[in-house]
């Protein structure tokens, strides 16, 4: 134990570690400023990079990124109501009303503060929980596992939205999706549907991008304005630190909270700022004042999201299994540095164990100390149109994605996984039950392989350990209190005026929806070997029930029921009427990826920047020129430094082209 201490502080000491550490905190800084993006798009983004990277460098770039971004994404929630990502939107409700009331500095001080503290204590709990439970963890076995895996299926089914059928349905789905491609078992292909790119499945990077990063840039880009029109701060900045002060006591149990959240497999950032500022709401007598500018209701959300990240790594490090959307994506990074998460890290490699908790704590008081230096600066930034930063994200977006494969079908895969989260995104959705279900389904299929081999060879005797069966009676217990706590977590959707919401669009998205697991299943079927399609067919005739339920409700159920919702006409997306729809908005990144599969990705680059710059931004040509070549040259450097190459198109494949056009 001490010999892992000293390595994992030597690790941390290191300049190597502290120089990626500090990379990760700037572009989690970066990334967290533009509201929609958080922790799942930015670790997304990065996970292309990791490779080749050595497993110190990129566990410190994963770790800085994920421990910045719930306090950098306050600035959008502060200064222009916009969450900054799904662990920010309570922060809105009083942090919005102070910067309207000039006093955005002592709302981001309080912020920040609160942040830092509830990402030390989560940390602090994280390695207390890793001395006490190692014994009991190394103990786990693939019957314990499983059984984990079904308890974090059960929780993210239950709590991802504001329907639990549609939670139910969602994870379902993902759980499909992450189940196409050759089975573990025997390596029957399943739902390739004759297609060679499918039949080794979807990458991560992949899904990850198309899910949580597409839907907000378009968002974003339909409205041709500044991310904010308002850079004034005030002051107040040590008057921020003094509320902390007052309310250590409320900061000091919402990161309870948020550890707690944090540590149950798949709640994470979709709820725990909600749940802290209930328990704000609940325990103070002063409500009066709570959503038109009350500084707890900034304290109290801010403590929580930041030390939901060290709870979430707890089941993420020591299971294998995600506690968050973000924990997800940090899992499919830890494997592409060559790490395995689970008992086995915390027995054979508790040094990293300990350097990755340790890193949490520094970077949280890098990102937080950051954060306050920078925030005029920052604040200054959201004054610029997004169309003019879009092209920048739509060229990252692409060339992150081919470095999965190295394959023109990777774009194609995005655009329509995109799609597919645009139309869940509207119509409400959960999109981290999606994501985490996508990444639970090769470690849960694996786990029901192994359980049933040792079940023909053992008998049941290995599947009734004291255990598993504690682990059966919390899911159990899990989806019962899910069931009845479930319409809390619905922020006051039945308050809405809905009348506008028109069923068609819902009900056809449904329906699609439903077709594909029937297709599925028809494709199922067929194969021979019953344990290779017993987990897709089960997990199919599951969902399928559940999708079957959200159309009879969407058919049959009022308009104020929350199973209703449409962003078109009820949320962010109706407030502008001159802005573009969202399928204008989504045909300038389809005419990328056009000209990418005709041209190359460089050729396409440099002219969907002139075009989409000069025409949708109407900048003036010598912005134009300027931001393009800024693009491409930044892209270029990226690329060589990397030594990573660009999507060809049919041009390539016809004309021998110099670097960097083949």
């Amino acid at each position: 134990m001490l010999g892992a201490i000293a390595d994992a502080f030597a690790v941390i000491a290191s300049v190597q570690h502290m120089t990626f550490l500090v990379l990760g905190v700037v572009m989690g800084l970066a990334i967290g400023v533009f509201p929609g993006l958080g922790g799942i798009a930015g670790l997304a983004l990065l996970l292309p990079f990791l490779y080749g990277l050595d497993p110190i460098s990129g566990l410190a770039m994963m770790i800085g990124l994920v421990a910045v971004i719930p306090t950098s994404d306050t600035f959008t929630s502060v200064l222009m109501g916009i969450p900054g990502s799904s662990s920010s939107q309570a922060t809105v409700l009083d942090g919005f009303p102070l910067a309207r009331q000039g006093q955005a500095a002592r709302a981001l001080s309080a912020a920040f503060i609160s942040s830092l503290a509830g990402g030390l204590f989560g940390a602090v709990l994280l390695t207390v929980f890793i001395v006490g439970a190692r014994p009991i963890i190394l103990h786990f076995r693939t019957p314990e596992l499983l059984m984990l895996t079904i308890l974090g299926i059960s929780m993210i089914a239950v709590l991802a939205g504001r329907s639990m059928m549609k939670g139910f349905a969602a994870t379902g789905l993902g759980l499909i999706v992450g189940a196409i491609g050759a089975a573990p078992g025997q390596g029957t292909t399943r739902m390739a549907f004759s297609s060679a790119y499918l039949s080794d499945g979807l990458q991560l990077v992949i899904v990850g991008l198309a899910v949580f990063a597409i839907p907000e840039i378009v968002t974003l880009l339909r409205q041709n304005k500044p991310i904010s029109e308002e850079t004034r701060l005030g002051t107040g900045w040590m008057q921020g630190l003094l509320d902390w002060w007052a309310n250590l006591w409320l900061s000091l149990r919402c990161a309870v909270i948020g550890v707690f959240i944090g540590v149950i497999p798949g709640l994470g950032g979709s709820v725990v700022d909600w749940i802290a500022y209930a328990h704000l709401v609940q325990t103070t007598k002063q409500r009066d004042t709570l959503g038109k500018g009350d500084i707890r209701g900034v304290i109290a959300p801010e403590s929580a999201n930041n030390a939901k990240e060290g709870g979430g790594l707890v089941p993420t490090l020591l299971f294998g299994i995600p506690g968050s959307g973000s924990m997800a994506i940090f899992l499919g990074g830890m494997v592409l540095l060559g790490l395995e998460a689970g008992p086995a890290m915390v027995g054979n490699e508790l040094d990293t164990t300990y350097s990755i908790v340790w890193s949490l704590a520094i970077a949280n008081v890098l990102g937080a100390g950051l954060c306050l230096v920078l925030a005029p600066f920052i604040a200054s930034l959201t004054r610029v149109r997004f169309p003019l930063i879009a092209p920048f994200m739509f060229m990252f977006i692409l060339f992150a994605a081919f470095q999965s494969r190295e394959s023109i079908w990777d774009l194609a895969t995005l655009l329509v996984v995109g799609v597919l989260a645009l139309y869940m995104r509207r119509f409400d959705w959960p999109r981290p039950a999606f994501l985490i279900g996508f990444v639970l389904a090769r470690s849960a299929e694996v786990y029901t392989y192994q359980a049933t081999q040792y079940t023909m060879q053992l008998g049941f005797g290995h599947l009734t350990t004291p255990t598993v069966a504690i682990l059966l009676v919390l899911t159990v217990a899990s989806v019962a209190v899910g069931i009845r706590q479930a319409r809390h977590i619905a922020r006051g959707v039945d308050d809405l005026a809905m009348g506008a919401i028109r069923r068609g669009p819902e009900l056809a998205f449904a329906a699609v929806i439903a077709a594909f697991l029937v297709l599925c299943i028809v494709n199922v079927w067929p194969i021979a070997a019953l344990i290779d399609k017993v987990f897709p067919l089960a997990i199919a005739l599951v969902a399928l029930p559940a999708t079957l339920v959200v159309i009879y409700q969407l058919a049959t159920a009022p308009l104020t029921h929350k199973v209703h919702w449409d962003d078109e006409v009820v949320g962010a997306e109706a407030a502008e009427k001159d802005q573009l729809s969202m399928w204008q908005a989504l045909s300038w990144f389809v005419g990328l990826l056009v000209g990418t599969a005709c041209f190359g990705f460089l050729i396409a680059v440099t002219g969907f920047c002139l075009s989409f710059l000069r025409m949708r931004a109407r900048a003036s040509w010598p912005l134009t020129v300027a931001l393009s070549a800024a693009a491409v040259g930044t892209i270029l450097l990226l690329a060589y430094f990397l030594n990573r190459d660009f999507p060809p198109g049919l041009l390539q494949a016809y004309a021998d082209l110099p670097w960097p056009l083949r």
